[in-house]
């Protein structure tokens, strides 16, 4: 489970979708159908975003330790570590 990108998600949501829906109405598309779009395109990209993210922080932090232990439940073990 990688817990940074569940808390990256909620910043990296509304930046996204405040984005596109600013690049759609500077462009000059003012109907419902091109906001909901860009709205719905910035949804559907914030979770891979934020795991982008996520991994690129922690290929930089020279203290962090990739290997995994364990493998993946349903439910994470919240002693576990970040994987």
């Amino acid at each position: 489970m990688d817990r940074l990108s569940l808390v990256l998600f909620l910043a990296t949501g509304p930046a996204l979708i405040g984005t596109f829906v600013t690049t759609v109405l500077a462009l000059g598309f003012y109907g419902w159908p091109a906001i909901a779009m860009a709205a719905g395109l910035g949804a559907v990209l914030t979770w891979p975003v934020s795991y982008f993210i996520s991994r690129w922080i922690k290929r930089d932090d020279p203290h962090f330790n990739h290997k995994r232990h364990g493998t993946p439940g349903l439910l994470p073990d919240p002693d576990a570590p970040e994987i």
